[in-house]
């Protein structure tokens, strides 16, 4: 069973990590969304509560959490997307997949049509939002058509991330006893098409920062400690590499991105003038 911390034991301890020096904190939940924890009051929380109260705790500049549900994607939420700079424009919506006869197979409550119209409210109420995903292929039953459908919405959606996995049996499940069971073999080429694009779509993403300055928080130093190197997190969690920064490790310093890769992003450090002039633009 699900089960919420209180709100005043989340923030007590946000505010000790930010006293340490912490900067971003992520918030975990299988279904984060549906957070409801208790208030000194007595009365049920809400996560939109929640990250409007972390988002006033100083020192505190980063704010994630996952991993989401679509169908608790409130509009109040949607709207602190736009409202709360401290919410990081990357957000995790796994829906698994894209037909709606599979998605009901899954006892999914959500739909492809619902989870599009979620997407455009999102995007409309944060723009440079970019979302990430999971998906599941070889469910049983799941036909070619079927397949292709969930092919058509990572490429409606054009996700910055995502995960796929393919479909094993867990004893005692439901699934487990469904007939049509997937062969292995086309599960893996089903999983190999989509993972093949959902890298395409991750990549490109990635290709398309060279140019902009992001902020940059820097946790670890890199491989080169002969170039100084240090490696940190884009507000979209791409992984940065730069020179000369490993003493600014804990630290939220704008980089300028001078290369994407599939898997992470290349940059260097800019003047604290020419960061002014990225943020005005």
């Amino acid at each position: 069973a699900e089960w919420s911390r209180p709100l005043a034991s989340v923030l007590e301890e946000a505010r000790a990590l930010a006293g340490r020096g912490v900067r971003e904190v992520t918030l975990l939940g299988q279904n984060v969304n549906a957070y409801d924890g208790e208030r000194p009051d007595g009365r049920k929380s809400s996560l939109v509560e929640l990250a409007y109260a972390l988002a006033e705790i100083p020192g505190l500049d980063r704010i994630r959490y996952t991993t989401s549900h679509p169908n608790d994607m409130s509009d109040d939420l949607i709207a602190a997307h736009g409202d709360l700079d401290a919410l990081m424009p990357y957000l995790h919506l796994p829906v698994q997949a894209g037909s709606d006869r599979i998605l009901r197979l899954m006892n999914r409550k959500h739909g492809r049509e619902k989870y599009f119209d979620l997407i455009a409210r999102i995007r409309a109420a944060r723009p440079d939002i970019a979302m990430a995903g999971d998906f599941i292929v070889g469910f049983p039953g799941e036909t070619d058509r079927e397949f292709e459908d969930t092919l058509d919405l990572v490429r409606r959606v054009n996700y910055a991330g995502a995960f796929a996995f393919m479909y094993s049996p867990r004893p005692g499940t439901p699934a487990a006893g469904m007939g049509k069971q997937v062969e292995p073999e086309v599960a893996k080429e089903r999983l190999h098409r989509l993972i093949e694009l959902l890298i395409e779509q991750q990549t490109a993403f990635n290709l398309a920062q060279a140019g902009r300055t992001l902020n940059v928080l820097f946790d670890k130093p890199g491989r080169h400690g002969h170039r100084r190197q240090a490696i940190g997190r884009s507000p979209y969690l791409q992984s940065v590499h730069v020179d000369d920064a490993d003493h600014l490790i804990g630290q939220i310093v704008p980089v300028e991105i001078i290369a994407g890769q599939q898997n992470s992003l290349t940059g260097r450090l800019v003047s604290a003038e020419a960061a002014k002039k990225e943020k005005a633009a």
